[in-house]
């Protein structure tokens, strides 16, 4: 009988100890905030930025990014919402992590992604996107990135990489994604919505491919633990299902 009831204590903390360790791995702290631009930790080696941008539909609308940091070298998805804050963004990564950026990757053609592009290329940051994006951009006569990918691509960072996904369209018909699988870290970008958020932005959406498209995403990423939407707040892999299930509704 001692037995038994030690063995069902060896489990109960075991699993206590795992949900604790979940737990740890989705909190998060503030490191910068100032009028224009807010990073925060949400892993060891990997922050959210944050700027704020102003649309006539939806007000002044907080817009994410991603920043994986090793070794002393950084990767940046999506820049701010202008070069100015992208400036500053750059600034605290030199200063405080103090690390090259080894790229800047804008998720897709809208300026929550590549509107502070210029301020990347002023530093010489290799910039790399979806050749869908580029091709968009430039028609556009938007600031584009200078390297291509089509489906997949990888960047170092440190020791480690870097994965950038396209699944297919959805909020655009060039959003993609990254993975940072050393910390099971996604940046989801516009693709991915946060818990209960509405459907947003649709002028230049794919409504009937997004939920096939963020399919694509869980069936390929399937041990994500920490998921950043393009805007709101940080979750796990419920965004993804969330997502799914808010463009399968009729």
């Amino acid at each position: 009988m001692k037995i038994i009831q030690l063995f069902l204590l060896s489990v109960i903390s075991i699993i206590t100890l795992s949900c604790s360790t979940q737990k740890k791995k989705l909190e998060s702290k503030k490191v910068y905030q100032s009028e224009t631009l807010v990073i925060t930790q949400v892993s060891p080696n990997v922050y959210q930025h944050t700027s704020f941008l102003q649309t006539e539909s939806f007000g002044n609308v907080p817009c994410n990014g991603m920043i994986v940091y090793n070794n002393n070298e950084t990767v940046v998805i999506d820049t701010p919402v202008n070069d100015e804050i992208s400036e500053e963004l750059i600034q605290w990564i030199q200063k405080n992590l103090k690390s090259k950026i080894n790229a800047i990757v804008p998720t897709h053609f809208h300026d929550d992604c590549l509107g502070g592009l210029h301020a990347f290329h002023k530093y010489r940051i290799s910039s790399i996107g979806n050749e869908k994006t580029i091709e968009i951009a430039k028609e556009k006569q938007l600031p584009f990135p200078l390297k291509s990918f089509t489906n997949q691509e990888q960047i170092a960072v440190g020791k480690h990489l870097v994965t950038l996904y396209f699944f297919g369209e959805g909020h655009t018909k060039d959003n993609i994604v990254a993975y940072y699988p050393h910390e099971k870290a996604l940046f989801g970008g516009c693709l991915i919505k946060e818990l209960n958020a509405t459907k947003g932005n649709l002028a230049d959406a794919n409504e009937a491919a997004w939920a096939t498209t963020a399919t694509k995403l869980k069936s390929t990423i399937t041990d994500a633990e920490i998921v950043i939407p393009g805007h709101g707040a940080v979750g796990n892999s419920n965004l993804i299902d969330y997502t799914i299930k808010l463009f399968t509704q009729k």
